[in-house]
């Protein structure tokens, strides 16, 4: 039989052990303060029919989407998390309560060239919040607040949260007579930080054809920079021009009030006139998360409102306001700056048992009374030299190993050894789950990420 070299396709991670225990604590961490906030788990189908997933497609879209059929269905594999929510709403709207709170956490696949730090298989963590008919500017200012917890809770202090809305883009393009170009020039401009201020220019006045004199106005603009404060008394200088500008401008000020009144300061958010967001459902507020010591990254979490979710599947106006983290690209980047604390708990047990006698029954019993305290176990059962033993529990980073010899077996005692500061006690079995798990809660919580 011919054998074949394993290998992983290119654009789709693995991650060794440690690293995959450092995923799932990210993992944890973000399922936790979603969940403080009152939204609901939501799991959706990774394979949906191709008329679904490319209702809101075309362009770039369909270009990526892994597309293949199945007998005589036409099927593809999901791209987003926002489609399949949509397609969720519209299908279930009797069953929900509005307005409907959800976090999805998930695979996504996109057919795209692999880059480093770019996927075609990836996770990503997302919440929206979905009103039917209307929904209340307060929630665009709540998922600003979303943000701010999870990261601090991550131990990523360092991050600001880039805010804009896109009512003000459209206002400000409709002064300069420029409406029907907006969409082109909100795409534009939302590449700056990639691709420079001279590009931008560029392609505004080069294949957008906008006269030279109106894109700088155009980059003059997005330009406007300072404290909070100060781009908002800026932005009052348009005020009355264009109804649509006026109200995206309270729209601004008014989740800059609230921002505060969340507990997110000032120093975490800004208000950025460049996000623009490049898809054009977004309608109103946007959001754009990065990090100062890392402007090559770009964002690491964006979103913002958007008024018709689910046009494309039911006549009913369901408005919502939502953000997408992409999770394995964010944890690739974290891991490739060596951002991840040393100090995360990696092991894959709190004790591993060793039982140095012929009779195994200690051992179980053990380790079944550790796992009924809420403490994992692991019982090493190889023919190994002692040696080897140990430097198995020393690769894992185990906490804790526990001794069963002659001696123990005979006076009812397990021997503990605490692996990090290598002091070794010798307890009666029936104390050590309880000493054990209390050693362990002592311990102080390490967040995934450092400060």
């Amino acid at each position: 039989m011919e054998r074949i070299k394993p290998h992983t396709l290119s654009g789709f991670m693995e991650l060794t052990p440690q690293k995959q225990v450092r995923m799932e604590k990210m993992t944890e961490v973000i399922k936790r303060v979603y969940s403080l906030y009152g939204f609901t788990p939501l799991d959706t189908p990774v394979i949906e029919a191709a008329e679904v997933l490319l209702a809101k497609g075309g362009g770039e879209t369909e270009k990526q989407i892994y597309r293949f059929t199945k007998g005589d269905s036409d099927l593809g594999l999901r791209f987003d998390l926002t489609v399949p929510l949509a397609k969720y709403v519209a299908m279930n709207y009797a069953n929900l309560t509005f307005p409907f709170r959800r976090y999805q956490i998930g695979k996504v696949y996109r057919g795209e060239r692999a880059q480093r730090g770019r996927f075609r298989e990836f996770y990503q963590a997302d919440i929206d919040i979905i009103g039917d008919g209307e929904l209340s500017i307060m929630n665009e200012a709540e998922i600003p607040s979303v943000i701010y917890r999870l990261f601090m809770e991550l131990g990523l202090e360092k991050f600001v949260i880039r805010v804009n809305n896109r009512k003000l883009l459209t206002g400000f393009y409709g002064m300069l007579g420029l409406s029907d170009k907006s969409g082109d020039i909100m795409r534009t401009v939302d590449k700056l930080d990639k691709i420079g201020q001279g590009k931008v220019r560029a392609i505004l006045t080069e294949d957008l054809d906008i006269d030279v004199g109106l894109a700088d106005e155009i980059l003059s603009f997005i330009s406007i920079k300072g404290s909070n404060a100060d781009v908002l008394s800026a932005l009052e200088g348009y005020r009355g021009k264009n109804e649509i500008f006026d109200r995206g401008l309270e729209e601004l000020k008014t989740v800059a009030a609230y921002l505060g009144a969340f507990g997110v300061p000032e120093s975490h958010f800004a208000l950025d006139l460049t996000i623009a967001r490049g898809l054009d459902y977004y309608t109103g507020t946007v959001y754009e998360t990065t990090l100062p010591d890392h402007p090559e990254v770009g964002s690491v979490c964006s979103g913002g409102r958007y008024d018709d979710l689910a046009g494309y599947y039911t006549d009913r106006k369901l408005p919502g306001v939502g953000i997408s983290i992409g999770l394995t690209r964010l944890f690739f980047i974290l891991d490739d700056v060596g951002l991840f604390s040393e100090d995360l708990p990696t092991a894959p047990a709190d004790v591993l048992i060793l039982p140095m006698t012929s009779d195994p029954a200690p051992a179980i019993r053990l380790a079944t009374a550790l796992r009924e305290n809420g403490v994992r176990a692991q019982i090493y059962s190889e023919a190994k030299k002692f040696k080897a033993k140990m430097a198995y529990a020393d690769k894992l980073r185990v906490p804790f190993v526990a001794f069963l010899g002659e001696d123990e077996a005979a006076n009812g005692s397990v021997s503990l050894k605490d692996m990090d500061t290598g002091e070794q006690v010798s307890v009666p079995l029936s104390e050590a789950p309880a000493r054990v798990a209390q050693a362990l809660k002592s311990r102080p919580a390490v967040r995934p990420i450092k400060g």
